[in-house]
């Protein structure tokens, strides 16, 4: 018995679903339901967590000079690392008293082991200086600041500091979630044991003496246990002191006489901060910030309230010479992207229900909308499983995926929408309907996912970010794939023919009119342009090449700028100015006091061009310390800012307040989210130090010629002069050595750490040393007596050489060579490219030849761009190759996936148009909207394509076929395009400071698509009419028969309803 076709038809997993509404309807609830619990379920953060292949060392070495640091211990570190696998780079600072060597991994190195083997090597260097601490390594990862607060005051500072301890330990053990606090802008407690010269000679007493006797005596120890009868009985010592009683009352020395001389009697014990400098302010008054940052299983709003609700506790039980402010709230700038992104979305929705309604039945356009719903149900109900937060970067892949999730409603939607205007049964054209475009979709949707793959195939630490995008992406096109399929049908099958009587039959046969003329627009005017563009096909191909090309043009001489990251503005000015290390802090305090008088002349220069309005700047901190100026400038958002005025703006006029630092090795004025390193840095490596130094000033000088350059430095800075000791002939005599001698130099002038105590979960240290003012001028040197071994006193002049050379401050290593970087920033950041690439041509060869043996490299973001860009591009080249053969395969043809593919290219020349129009950089997440928009012309061509090939199946002419099958898909291509263009439009005409991160790709996919819509109308076409021409071509060589040239035959007829094309019509067979 043979079936008829439309029995064939209702057979299938598509039919079953579509005949079946309770299981259709129990799907879409357990994805509602699932979506609303998997949605306040996720953790919500600002980035997501993340660890990288890498690890720092970090080393003090107290005292010690940047040469000695560098050959003691940082270049044995790097010898114990020279052969371990997986490194990528080495690089290290040796400073005065500290080193730190940052080494970075492959990215394909197992993290955890890479660091394991670092500190293990690290661990085994068993010719590290005596008298330096051990080595601290610490794994890479980024720990987001979830809030900070500003305790300040008219008080002590020394009991500030012991308020914000206490603050910081409460919301440690009260607040929920918190997983991490820290406490900046504080002094370390110490106490400071200040020995008398005068008083140790008058009783014969040695600076090592009292140092001994300190730490002999004040001790707590257990000397092990006695058993007796009745019990292990413990021996301990307690003698530990604590307070300054205890440390004076310590015993230095007995006097034959019977008599005790004291460390109160040769010294002043001094219990306080730590003998540093530090003017740390909010608003002008101390301050202390205490940070609560999140390492990875932290709720960011429900860490927030908790710290809103213990600081409003705080404040009550707080002096009133003291306040907590909030200095810093991540859940504002989370709230705010949330709020930004789902006012869009749903705005966009609003408006796609619109259109929809308007040129579909209202009941189609409600499930078509409501798919997208339920598609992003299903996607929150899987993605905690998954391992994904709620935040930035997943919500940002939701944005990107609004117009493509549409698309596949749409045309399914639309297909069983017009079987039913031509009168087939509801369920009969929804079945017919859905399996008829099933194929194009499905491949459609897979090609879309395989898009977006690559960015989860990143073999480096950035796959933890854009991994989290491709998941939500894929997963959410996944349930929309399902509810198109199989969820959408079911609901459509019970539609029936269109009533125009009752309430809404004015509306009805409004927007019947306006479908209607959507038809006769299709029909009347598009076919004939079609029909044109097909004849004139190699023009029509030439016109499209053209406009690519020229695409190409304006993206390589920079029409349209390119960056690898867009500048989002701020509501928050950082300041950082960092000076040479040895700078006085008088100079320090002078920047620091410029800093303040520039804010001052900014806010006073505002409210006098604004008058009446808000002040510009609102929260003023500022963190100076030796050789470092830092401040945080609040300043009105964007809708309370007087003049509308862009942050950058307002940094550049503090930036001119403060006037040239020339002392200044970094000076940055940042004021976007997104901070970044120097618009232009190179490394310079080689092992002489005055190589370097001079290539490095070559290269300023080279970089100072140009107009848009500015604060050109490097980090390369000598030091005052440096006073050497050399031992004098007689100084043997008196049995004294060198290292005699710079014992008790470093001893006058550093101190003695000689214990340290515990003390409110705190080490202080405990320092012997003379007072500030024996050691703060060279006087003090030449007055400096030293002590031989029988105790005779002798001037430091009589047993050493002191000369002055010159010093540096710090030292930096790369590859095990000492290296200088060279930095510059931009007033148009869209010169770095033009600048690098001069240099390479015209200036480093000759630079190279005058300075033999130097080794130059772009580093920062130049670098890790260019790595990233590389790898991406190689990844998406392959995933093109296997979408040509997955294609190929559906389609039986080697020509017909290239049709479909020219989405791609197409995609990205729309979107350099969108960016020149709106006057917005081309940047990295620019690829994501291409993408997203190549998917839903993928999906446009292969069912154009695919409607095509079933007319030519049933004998249709070529020319006649393409005519017809565009006309008939002109209402579906047109609704995809148009409704994912209005879906984005809100965030395109969004001003605020969260949404500027979204701006390159909400563009590149909405004029991707506008301009695809003309590629799938008429290139898509053309193409396939050349691709005709050229089987045809082979033919009637390999035949030897002259074959007619398409659209020979063609009558000019256009057919939109009469023939139909059904699935289970096998090729040559006519529709019944």
């Amino acid at each position: 018995m043979v079936q008829r076709p439309e029995e064939q038809t209702h057979r299938g997993i598509l039919a079953w679903w579509a005949r079946n509404s309770v299981a259709a309807n129990l799907l879409m609830m357990i994805a509602l339901i699932g979506g609303v619990i998997g949605f306040f379920s996720m953790q919500r953060e600002n980035n997501p967590a993340a660890t990288f292949p890498g690890a720092t060392i970090s080393m003090s070495w107290p005292g010690a000079s940047p040469q000695d640091v560098e050959e003691q211990i940082i270049v044995r570190i790097e010898e114990a690392l020279s052969d371990l696998d997986g490194v990528e780079e080495i690089t290290a600072t040796a400073s005065e008293g500290s080193a730190r060597v940052w080494v970075e991994g492959k990215s394909s190195v197992d993290k955890d082991w890479f660091v394991d083997e670092i500190e293990r090597r690290v661990n085994t260097v068993n010719n590290l200086p005596r008298d330096a601490y051990r080595p601290i390594v610490s794994q890479w990862m980024n720990q987001d600041q979830i809030a900070g607060f500003a305790l300040h005051g008219d008080i002590d500072r020394r009991e500030l500091q012991r308020i914000a301890r206490e603050i910081r330990d409460e919301v440690s053990t009260t607040v929920p979630e918190v997983s991490l606090v820290d406490i900046m802008g504080v002094l370390p407690e110490e106490v400071a044991i200040e020995v008398s010269e005068a008083s140790m000679r008058r009783y014969g007493i040695t600076f090592s003496e009292v140092a001994r006797a300190i730490a002999n005596s004040s001790i707590n120890t257990s000397a092990g246990s006695v058993r007796t009868d009745l019990g292990d009985v413990r021996i301990t010592a307690r003698e530990l002191a604590d307070t300054r009683e205890e440390f004076e009352n310590i015993v230095v020395r007995q006097t034959p006489e019977g008599g005790t001389i004291r460390v109160g009697d040769v010294a002043t014990v001094i219990d306080n901060l730590a003998d540093a400098n530090l003017n740390a302010t909010f608003n002008g008054q101390q301050m202390v910030i205490i940070a609560v940052r999140s390492t990875g299983n932290s709720d960011i709003i429900t860490v927030s309230n908790g710290l809103k609700a213990y600081m409003e506790r705080k404040n009550e039980e707080l002096p009133d010479s003291v306040q907590l402010s909030e200095w810093w709230d991540g859940a504002d700038q989370f709230n705010s992207q949330l709020t930004v992104i789902g006012n869009s979305a749903l705005m966009g929705l609003g408006l796609v229900l619109l259109v929809l309604i308007l040129f579909l039945r209202p009941i189609v356009a409600f499930w078509v909308t409501v798919g997208i719903a339920v598609a992003f149900a299903g996607a929150f109900m899987v993605l905690p499983m998954l391992g994904i937060t709620l935040n930035f970067l997943s919500l940002f892949a939701f944005l990107i995926v609004i117009g493509v999730v549409v698309d596949d409603a749409i045309i399914v939607g639309e297909n069983i929408h017009n079987r039913v205007e031509r009168g087939e049964e509801g369920l009969t054209a929804a079945v017919v309907g859905v399996q008829m475009v099933a194929k194009p979709v499905i491949f459609a949707v897979i090609t879309t996912m395989m898009a977006f793959a690559p960015w989860m195939m990143l073999s480096g630490p950035e796959v933890q970010f854009t991994g989290q995008i491709s998941i939500v992406i894929i997963t959410a096109l996944a349930f929309s794939l399902i509810e198109s399929l199989l969820i959408l049908p079911a609901h459509l099958s019970h539609i029936g023919p269109q009533k125009t009587d009752g309430f809404f039959g004015p509306f009805i046969k409004l927007q019947s009119g306006l479908a209607d003329s959507l038809t006769s627009f299709a029909r009347n005017v598009y076919g004939p342009l079609l029909a044109f563009s097909i004849r004139q096909r190699y023009a029509t191909i030439a016109l499209f090449i053209g406009v690519f090309a020229l695409a190409i043009v304006l993206m390589a001489t920079g029409r349209v700028p390119a960056r690898f990251m867009p500048e989002i503005e701020s509501d928050l000015i950082r300041v950082n100015i960092q000076l040479a290390e040895g700078t006085p802090w008088s100079r320090t305090e002078e920047i620091r006091a410029r800093l303040d008088h520039a804010e001052e002349v900014v806010q006073a220069a505002y409210r006098e061009e604004f008058p009446g309005e808000r002040d510009m700047l609102i929260n003023r901190s500022t963190l100076a310390t030796d050789g470092s100026v830092r401040a945080w400038i609040n300043i009105a958002p964007p809708e309370d800012r007087p003049g509308n005025l862009p942050t950058a703006e307002v940094a550049q006029r503090l930036r001119d307040a403060l006037g040239p630092v020339p002392d200044a090795e970094e000076i940055r004025f940042d004021s976007t989210l997104n901070q970044q390193g120097p618009a232009i840095e190179f490394a310079i490596n080689h092992q002489d130090l005055n190589v370097l130094r001079d290539a490095a000033a070559d290269l300023k000088e080279r970089l100072r010629s140009y107009e848009t350059t500015y604060d050109v430095v490097d980090n390369l800075q000598t030091s005052a002069d440096e006073l050497r000791l050399s031992l004098k002939p007689d100084a043997h005599a008196l049995g004294l050595t060198l290292n005699d001698v710079t014992t008790q130099v470093r001893q006058a002038f550093y101190g003695q750490e000689v214990q340290r105590l515990p003390r409110d979960g705190e080490d202080v240290r405990v320092m012997v040393r003379y007072p500030r003012e024996a050691r703060n001028s060279l006087d003090a040197i030449n007055n400096l007596r030293i002590r031989t071994a029988d105790g005779r006193e002798v001037p430091l002049a009589a047993v050493a050489e002191a000369e002055f050379a010159p010093g540096i401050n710090r030292i930096q290593r790369r590859e095990r060579q000492r290296t200088v970087t060279v930095s510059a920033e931009l007033t148009d950041p869209d010169a770095a490219r033009q600048i690098r690439q001069e240099l390479n041509e015209t200036f480093f060869p000759q630079w190279e030849e005058r300075y033999p043996g130097v080794s130059i490299g772009a580093i920062g973001d130049a670098q890790g761009e260019q790595e990233f860009i590389a790898e991406v591009m190689n990844l998406q080249l392959v995933m093109i190759a296997l979408m040509y053969v997955l294609l190929a395969v559906a389609f039986g043809s080697y020509w017909q996936p290239l049709l479909i593919m020219t989405a791609i290219p197409f995609a990205f020349a729309g979107a350099v148009f969108g960016h020149l129009l709106l006057g917005v950089p081309f940047a990295m997440f620019s690829s994501f909207g291409i993408g997203a928009a190549a998917g839903i012309v993928i999906n446009d061509n292969l069912v154009l394509v695919d409607f095509i090939n079933r007319l030519r199946d049933r004998g249709v002419g070529a020319f006649q076929a393409l005519v017809d099958g565009g006309v008939q898909r002109f209402r579906p291509i047109l609704l995809t395009t148009v409704t994912t263009f209005i879906g984005v439009l809100p965030m395109i005409a969004e001003r605020s400071t969260a949404a500027q991160f979204l701006k390159p790709m909400v563009i590149a996919l909405g004029f991707a698509v506008i301009f695809a819509l003309f590629l799938t109308l008429f290139l898509v076409p053309a193409l396939y009419a050349v691709g005709v021409d050229v089987r045809r071509s082979v033919v009637g060589l390999w035949t030897g028969q002259k074959l007619p040239g398409i659209g020979s035959s063609y009558s000019g007829h256009v057919s939109t309803k009469g023939e139909e094309i059904d699935v289970g019509h096998a090729a040559g067979q006519p529709a019944e």
